[in-house]
């Protein structure tokens, strides 16, 4: 039971506290910034997740130093907002730079098409911030309790009026839930002897509009998709916008509300959702339903227990006809029904494809998103060279990947060459498998991980490699994702396997969702050790080849199968091969 107030209501949490007297994010950040010590309060440390960053102690660093486990190794994960994925050839080169000179030597593509900086430390935090913003780029809400960095399909098919007038939607929502606060530019950008950049940057200060003193309750997450290709896992998110669209020509869009991956193993009153459908709103009206749905959370939101203060539990608390009631009354008019359309494709735009003008654009596979060099793997040469020699275009997709665009025909074997100069496969010589797979952070630097997960799903796909060949699989595509913890950050619940860590090298697997990521998937079997994973998905796979039906994807079959009976059939043919073995 929450603790009560004297005035008879729950107890805010202390991230609410720490916001309420924060001054609209302010806190004592400033403060703390120059104080010498590596690391900061309890308060700032919340405050800051406003301004794209989280404090991280590396565990492995801890306890590398002889005699000294409980002293922290403390450093800063920065994460960049990049509304769509969409940058230039310029401001990545920029990114991977500084990944250089101020972070760990690499940086990291997310799955909400941002870009995360690791090992940064404290002394150089506003230093960094300031040449992101000399990148035309900025860190502000790229975390923390507001609107977070909007996803949108990224191909760029030119004479695609449709996907243009999408995007261009998603710019205009990008900025009209942004932070209003002044607190970014004063704390980072401003130059303390004369406050020049704070004139020039912040201007007045606009107390904020749609967020208030306290800003949300949690994290709010958005996304836009098409029917036909829904590779930005709308369902998923808080708020999603489903384009309805005829001849060239956006209708308006079907609203989604209510989707969250993250579950507290601990709390049962803790579940995965995906986003329900709410209503149609025509296009000129997608800044306004979004700004009531939001002002709904900012006051309906559980500000006393952060472990049921996404979205998904306000709904699943008011009830669906209540909260879209509600939103209605915000909105200040009805919502009409969703239109039939929904989504049926999917499309993660690896490989090559025409532009529509004349250009290409090729999508290239960052297993896990992470641009790295490494002995035999120059994979962050390589890209810097493709950057600077042919200066393309750039997007972030939602599968932690890049596409190259603007390409000239010619480029093809330009790239190729490159890549293979420095030890890394095109798109092409990557498995099914492979491509389809991807993975959050996790250990050592990630708070919340109990497992590996970055670091040790690589390997894992090498082991399914040659058994996926030997079942003739080779060529399915179906989603396999791992996250070190059940917070979900690589969006395990909806794919075809999940993966979640348990504990310490040991993982829960999830079966039945599917490419889509309009569906569910189910626990399949608990606390299995990492070294039994290729085993029991093999398994699996072995069940899904004997007796899928044709054309049936994993997840569909093993939705229509149940999970009891893949269980029953997998555990007899291991059964089988041990005792072969």
């Amino acid at each position: 039971m929450a603790d009560e107030q004297d005035g008879g209501g729950p107890k805010p949490s202390a991230v609410e506290v720490a916001k309420t007297a924060s001054n609209y994010l302010r806190g004592d950040i400033a403060k703390e910034l120059v104080d010498g010590a590596p690391g900061f309060g309890k308060g700032s440390i919340q405050l800051l997740k406003n301004f794209g960053t989280y404090q991280q102690d590396d565990r492995e660093q801890r306890k590398s130093r002889e005699g000294a486990k409980s002293i922290r190794e403390i450093s800063f994960m920065i994460r960049t907002c990049v509304p769509g994925g969409k940058l230039t050839a310029a401001q990545l080169l920029a990114a991977i730079d500084m990944g250089d000179e101020i972070g760990n030597g690499t940086i990291r593509l997310t799955t909400r098409q941002s870009i995360q900086h690791h090992g940064v430390v404290k002394g150089d935090l506003k230093e960094f911030m300031q040449k992101v913003h000399t990148n035309q780029m900025t860190t502000l809400a790229a975390c923390g309790d507001v609107e977070r960095n909007i996803m949108c399909c990224p191909a760029p098919i030119h004479g695609d009026s449709v996907r243009d007038q999408m995007q261009a939607k998603l710019d205009e929502l990008a900025i009209h839930l942004a932070p209003r606060t002044r607190a970014y530019y004063e704390i980072w950008l401003t130059d303390p002897e004369t406050g020049e950049k704070e004139r020039v940057a912040g201007g007045p200060e606009v107390i904020e509009p749609i967020y208030g003193p306290t800003y949300l309750p949690r994290k709010f997450k958005t996304a836009f998709a098409l029917p036909e290709d829904n590779c930005t896992d709308v369902y998923a998110n808080d708020l999603g916008f489903i384009v309805v669209h005829d001849e060239g020509r956006i209708l308006g869009y079907n609203v989604v509300a209510g989707g969250g991956m993250g579950v507290t193993p601990s709390a049962a009153k803790t579940f995965p959702a995906l986003a329900k459908r709410l209503g149609f709103v025509p296009p000129e009206d997608v800044l306004g339903i979004a700004e009531a749905i939001v002002k709904v959370q900012r006051d309906f939101g559980n500000r006393s227990d952060r472990k049921v203060a996404r979205l998904k539990y306000t709904i699943h608390t008011m009830g669906l006809d209540n909260f879209r009631a509600k939103v209605e009354e915000y909105f200040g008019k009805p919502l009409a029904p969703c239109h039939p359309a929904d989504v049926h494709g999917f499309d993660d735009h690896i490989g090559w494809f025409e532009q529509g003008d004349g250009k290409y654009f090729y999508g290239f596979n960052v297993e896990n998103g992470r641009i790295v060099d490494r002995d035999g793997f120059q994979l962050k040469t390589a890209i810097r060279k493709i950057l600077r020699e042919l200066s393309p275009g750039v997007r972030i997709t939602a599968h932690q990947s890049l596409l190259f665009t603007g390409l000239a025909a010619s480029d093809r074997d330009r790239i190729a060459e490159i890549l293979h100069a420095h030890g890394v496969k095109t798109s092409e010589e990557i498995s099914t498998l492979r491509r389809w797979s991807m993975a959050c952070v996790a250990l050592p630097t990630c708070g919340l991980a109990v497992a590996e997960s970055e670091r040790v799903l690589p390997g894992l796909i090498d082991s399914l490699e040659p058994e996926v060949a030997k079942l003739g699989l080779s060529h399915e595509a179906f989603t396999v994702r791992m996250t070190g913890c059940p917070n979900a950050c690589a969006r395990p619940y909806n794919s075809d396997i999940g993966i979640v860590g348990r504990t310490a090298g040991k993982y829960t697997l999830f079966l039945g969702g599917r490419l889509l990521g309009d569906r569910l998937n189910e626990q399949y079997k608990d606390v299995v050790p990492f070294e039994e994973l290729c085993r029991e998905i093999t398994a699996v796979l072995a069940c899904y080849k004997a007796e899928r039906h044709g054309g049936e994807t994993l997840g569909d079959f093993c939705h229509r199968k149940g999970i009891e009976g893949v269980r029953t059939w997998a555990d007899e043919w291991l059964a089988g091969a041990r005792g072969h073995g």
